[in-house]
């Protein structure tokens, strides 16, 4: 169990007792991304039972992981946000699941707002879909409107993508593929990640008689500039890197016009800093593109959306915004 860290370390005060309580007999490790608060001497001198890799610098999420987990000699993976509150034996249906089933590589549970446990957290929900332009969206999250759970998603089954806030995963597979894109940086990683799988031959699933709780935003607020470059760059880059050849030219024009849409609607909103970020994150996109096709080339086959479970073939935009559907059962997915 592998949680990343950077200056956290309030969420390891307030969270990691209970991970290391609920651990179910697994080892629970913190990587270090070079911080600068004292998250190093907190856990020496508060957690003598939980193991600290020190990275040299502050690799982002994903080469920090990337360089974690290539120490971790483990048959499979926790990743774990150090923003996380776990609950008791959330583990165990997560591990029985990835050992009864050899495809599946990565499995996520039940994620909750930790603020309102009644609720869906914006970041996994019930487990994450894709729609045919690469937006990403959850059973129990549609855009901003997340869902009571009432126990409408507490049923196993694949899903599109496993959500990187807390997850699950075989680590032969991590390794076949490399790990997360270090391009990326932050934000969609687990959702390129979990597509590539796909794209391989693996399963990937959401568990709902697991549930933990997530604060959400640890890191980056969710009206940060930075945080839009990175969502509409890796956005991008995302369906560029892994859509079908007869799903890429149509949907990548649709994307870039409803980009360009979002940014107008931010500038017309005052908000300068996330429409300049829109504007920078197409520019870098398209800067670094013989890049993204070089890693395109060297992927392999890539499964059409009638062939990905959780991929839908609608448009989860015009469904939200348009038709006002806020509900993910609304949008008659089955």
């Amino acid at each position: 169990m592998v949680v990343l860290n950077w200056n956290g370390a309030d969420f390891l005060r307030r969270f990691l007792p209970g991970v290391v309580e609920h651990a179910d007999g697994a080892r629970v490790v913190v990587a270090d991304n070079a911080s600068t608060d004292d998250s190093a001497a907190l856990l020496a001198r508060d957690f003598p039972t939980v193991e600290l890799l020190l990275l040299e610098r502050n690799f982002g999420f994903c080469e920090g992981y990337n360089h974690a987990l290539a120490r971790v000699d483990s048959p499979y993976y926790v990743l774990l946000n150090s923003d996380v509150a776990v609950t008791a034996g959330w583990l165990r249906p997560l591990r029985a699941l990835l050992e009864s089933r050899p495809r599946i590589a990565a499995v996520q549970p039940k994620i909750l707002a930790h603020a309102d446990p009644t609720r869906f957290e914006y970041a996994g929900g019930g487990g994450g879909y894709l729609d045919r332009l690469a937006y990403p969206f959850c059973r129990g999250r549609l855009f901003d409107t997340t869902e009571v759970d009432a126990g409408q998603y507490d049923d196993a089954r694949p899903v599109a993508w496993a959500s990187g806030a807390c997850c699950l995963v075989r680590a032969s597979a991590w390794r076949e593929l490399g790990g997360f894109e270090p391009a990326f940086f932050a934000h969609m990683e687990e959702i390129d990640f979990c597509w590539r799988l796909q794209n391989a031959g693996h399963e990937v699933w959401y568990h709902g008689g697991s549930a933990v709780h997530h604060v959400g935003g640890g890191t980056l607020a969710k009206t940060n500039p930075r945080k839009t470059y990175l969502n509409f760059r890796n956005g991008l880059a995302l369906l560029y890197r892994n859509a079908a050849p007869g799903e890429l030219v149509g949907p990548l024009a649709q994307r870039l016009m409803l980009d360009w849409v979002a940014g107008l609607r931010f500038l017309a909103g005052g908000q300068l800093a996330e429409a300049r970020a829109v504007a920078r994150a197409h520019w870098h996109f398209f800067q670094k593109r013989a890049y993204w096709r070089a890693r395109r080339a060297a992927a392999g086959p890539h499964l059409r959306v009638a062939q990905r479970p959780g991929a839908w073939a609608g448009s989860v935009v015009w469904a939200y915004f348009a038709r006002g559907k806020r509900r993910f059962a609304e949008l008659g997915i089955r």
